[in-house]
């Protein structure tokens, strides 16, 4: 094949083992033959719509196997992925799609394009085109250097970047991943967390393929249907952010519930409280967690399951192919027990921010290392604990939320003078936002007031779950926004009624 990219791997896995099940979705198989076949028909039928080499095709939905097979069938024509996340309003998505030049938007199961731009594939043409193109292979030279997909990241500025990841990012993040965990050709890998994050995508989804395992793929995340999949399904290897895990430990069906059939746990997208990884352990079953981002697609430290326990809080060590180095703010190495900036180097991370060459050059060394803008500390055995982060993101349930886009629309207004968003604790999602706002001279506006004010012009996980008005933000002599005191003074936890997620 002249096609090294991700976008062959059905082809390759279906030459191997062309009978085994590739996806169940919703009752429903498909063989690896099957995903072949129509991710080859997607990908002549792209063609007859002009989908050159490097063209952006876009994809709004959840989880679904049009998902799948539209990530397939771009990597096939070198075209570029772009997966679109759900929970975003409309403003939003028609920004990245702007951003992003997409050629081809293809609309998933229930999804709505008004106000989105360009052209459309919406969910009842889908089977329609995918009909329309041949079954015979396509071949196009796809090299390991070519961008394979870009993912929009939020940004301290306010406005998301797209961090383009290519076919070797991908590739070696799998190789990474399998070092670590011993994925077998028989898993059978439920993925309910959504496909347009990193960790969903790279870290269940395409090592599962590669491996030749069966894909349970669940529109979301629901605490009773995980239950009843892993019985019924036999699930053996399951990603979640901390929050999905929280939920299963705390069903009244925990204690009494199969998980027999489990082998691999992992999680990631924030850090997991020891208390969760004990009541787990409790149950015999082992979190493999790590950290990573969208930028090194996405992992760069991993705790095997040996060290589960006696190094329980930390993110682990760099990946086998991956290097992770703590720097101090005068740019020299930090020492065990000190504080520095996470830096990743490694195949596995991106050469950069879509269009974005200055923003790139900020985080990315001319040799390479990747500036996460995360504090880490290592022990004396070189375990990292990530301990904060500089960049003041929130991180809620798994989703990254900066304060600095929330602010941008609160500034909108008209009642809003001046606003700061800060994370607090929260037990069901481990962290939410909460805006402190200084109103105009003579306005009159209430914190429901303010928060209705968001919802829709914001994804509704980035919306504070609470709203305090104040007398004054602390600046300094520059007249710069001081968060730290306000951390001090309104950080604690907060127990107010969160906004619809």
């Amino acid at each position: 094949m002249r096609n090294q990219g991700t976008g062959s791997w059905p082809a390759r896995r279906a030459r191997m083992t062309p009978e085994r099940v590739a996806l169940s979705y919703l009752g429903h198989d498909r063989t690896y033959r099957d995903l072949r076949d129509r991710t080859y028909r997607l990908a002549s039928a792209l063609s007859g719509l002009d989908v050159r080499r490097g063209d952006r095709v876009a994809f709004l939905g959840a989880n679904q196997p049009s998902m799948v097979e539209t990530f397939f069938a771009a990597g096939l024509l070198g075209a570029v992925f772009v997966p679109l996340n759900t929970r975003l309003a409309t403003p939003e998505l028609r920004y990245i799609l702007e951003d992003a030049d997409a050629k081809l938007l293809v609309r998933g199961e229930g999804r709505d394009g008004a106000g989105l731009p360009g052209e459309h594939i919406p969910p009842d043409a889908y089977d329609d085109l995918l009909g329309s193109g041949s079954p015979e292979p396509v071949d196009e030279p796809v090299g390991q250097d070519d961008v394979c997909l870009i993912m929009y990241t939020s940004g301290t500025t306010g406005r998301p970047k797209g961090a383009m990841l290519t076919h070797g990012n991908l590739t070696w993040n799998t190789v990474n991943l399998l070092v670590d965990v011993p994925f077998a050709h028989d898993e059978v890998t439920l993925v309910s967390a959504p496909l347009f994050h990193i960790a969903a995508l790279a870290q269940t989804l395409i090592p599962t393929v590669l491996k030749g395992g069966r894909v349970v793929l669940e529109p979301s995340f629901d605490v009773e249907r995980t239950f009843d999949l892993i019985a019924s399904e036999r699930v053996t290897v399951m990603f979640g952010v901390p929050s999905m895990f929280g939920f299963l430990a705390r069903s009244p069906r925990w204690a009494g519930a199969d998980l027999s059939s489990l082998r691999h746990l992992l999680c990631g997208g924030a850090p997991v409280p020891e208390p969760l990884i004990r009541t787990y352990q409790e149950r015999g079953l082992t979190f493999l967690q790590g950290y990573g981002m969208t930028e090194t697609a996405p992992g760069a430290l991993f705790l095997g399951a040996e060290h589960s326990i006696d190094k329980a809080g930390t993110a682990g060590v760099p990946c086998f192919f991956s290097d992770v180095r703590l720097v101090t703010p005068d740019g020299s190495a930090a020492g065990p027990g000190e504080p520095g900036e996470v830096y990743v180097q490694g195949p596995n991370v991106m050469p950069g921010y879509w269009g974005r060459p200055e923003e790139s050059a900020k985080v990315l060394s001319p040799d390479g290392w990747f500036r996460s803008g995360d504090v880490g500390v290592a022990d004396e055995d070189g375990y990292v604990r990530i301990s904060d982060r500089l960049n003041d993101v929130i991180i809620s349930g798994g989703e990254n939320v900066y304060p600095a886009e929330v602010e941008s629309v609160l500034y909108g207004h008209e009642a809003v003078a001046e606003c700061a968003v800060i994370g607090v604790p929260d037990d069901r999602w481990g962290e939410v936002g909460k805006a402190l706002v200084v109103t105009r001279p003579g306005a009159k506006a209430d914190p429901a007031e303010l928060l209705a004010y968001l919802d829709g012009r914001l994804a509704r996980f980035k919306i504070p779950k609470s709203l305090e008005l104040v007398p004054e933000l602390p600046k300094n002599a520059a007249g710069k926004l001081l968060k730290a005191p306000l951390r001090t003074l309104y950080g604690g936890s907060d127990d107010g009624l969160h906004p619809r997620r």
